[in-house]
């Protein structure tokens, strides 16, 4: 195809040279050798993008070596031979995959433009009809683990837009370029035989076990560690189907909250303002005081009223220093931490459920 397209594309300006008696290219016996040149140009380049980068110190023979040592190790942890030769068979590397891990965000959002590409009103809209659509099973699932069925779907939204984004790498590829690469071997490497476990328990194919680039998968994005911990079969087929089945979706993820704490009777917390500087700010637990605390350090509500007289411990975070967003948040929030560690990830499950809530 690409010869094809470099000959009509030759013909094409040798054409244009003959009308005005100028020679672009050499004569026609020289053609080929000029296609042969630029064919060859072009392989090597697009060969180098799917090649590590040789400032790396990584190599594709490198990297079968450290494969053939994966293969190894899991044998010597019973993990069954056919499975395993099927699960080897097209690990390849992904120097995607690694570009990927160590890239940096060029540039810092703020939240307000955060929440706007995580929760536009078309998803908050999806969510409404997600959580009518599915509120039985949602209500039950809710009632069993002690998580209201709220902060299911704005979880379930937020981490695969209700199923429909789970990615489409290879996770198993995936894991072994990322453990290959060195910089976090043991969480990759642990999380790559926690991948084949979990063919080996027969819960999906190797085929189908796609997902992001880290190794995310299904419906819930739970790495393979934890699916191993939280995952749910609700629906009692025998497998824990976080790909395609909305029970046991909807189940591990109540599963995994409740399983850290979550509190059922509680919120995640509110977006508050400032009427006087405050002593301190930030999510360690030793900043976790009382609301009345706060109330007496000039923490008022955000449209100005003062806050719930209730027993609650909060902390206060400014995401965005203190002349943006500024919240109260509960131990529920510190819960949705455990989950993403990113204070923007938490708040936008947080603002979903509310707006979910609200039902609009």
């Amino acid at each position: 195809m690409l010869l094809k397209t470099l000959n009509r594309l030759v013909s094409r300006i040798t054409f244009i040279a003959k009308r005005k008696n100028r020679s672009l290219f050499p004569q026609p016996r020289n053609i080929a050798l000029v296609l042969s040149s630029i064919t060859l140009s072009f392989s090597l380049a697009a060969h180098a993008e799917n090649q590590p980068s040789n400032d790396s110190g990584l190599s594709e023979t490198g990297f079968e070596s450290y494969v053939a040592q994966l293969k190894k190790e899991a044998a010597e942890k019973g993990i069954d031979k056919t499975k395993l030769d099927l699960a080897f068979a097209d690990i390849t590397f992904r120097p995607t995959v690694v570009k990927s891990d160590k890239s940096q965000p060029e540039k810092k959002i703020t939240l307000d433009d955060y929440l706007a590409t995580r929760v536009p009103d078309w998803k908050v809209k999806q969510a409404v009809e997600q959580y009518n659509e599915h509120k039985v099973l949602l209500d039950e699932i809710a009632q069993k683990y002690g998580v209201q069925a709220r902060f299911i779907v704005a979880l379930w939204g937020n981490e695969s837009n209700f199923g429909k984004i789970q990615g489409n790498f290879s996770v198993l590829s995936a894991l072994a370029s990322l453990a290959y690469e060195g910089r976090r071997e043991k969480l990759f490497k642990d999380n790559f035989f926690a991948a084949l476990q979990i063919l080996d328990e027969g819960h999906i194919s190797v085929e189908a076990l796609k997902g992001s680039w880290a190794g995310a998968m299904g419906q819930t994005q739970f790495m393979p560690i934890s699916f191993l911990n939280y995952a749910v079969d609700y629906d009692g087929d025998g497998r824990k189907d976080i790909w395609g089945t909305k029970a046991d979706v909807f189940a591990s993820i109540a599963n995994y909250l409740s399983s850290e704490g979550w509190d059922s009777e509680g919120t995640w917390g509110r977006q508050v303002i400032l009427t006087k500087p405050v002593p301190f700010s930030g999510l360690a637990k030793s900043n976790m005081k009382p609301l009345a605390f706060w109330q007496q350090n000039g923490v008022k509500r955000y449209n100005g009223n003062e806050l719930p007289n209730a027993e609650i411990s909060a902390s206060l975070i400014m995401p965005d220093g203190e002349q943006g967003r500024i919240y109260l948040v509960y131990n529920n929030f510190h819960t949705l931490m455990k989950w993403n560690r990113s204070s923007y990830f938490g708040v936008s499950v947080g603002y979903l459920s509310e707006r979910i809530k609200r039902g609009y």
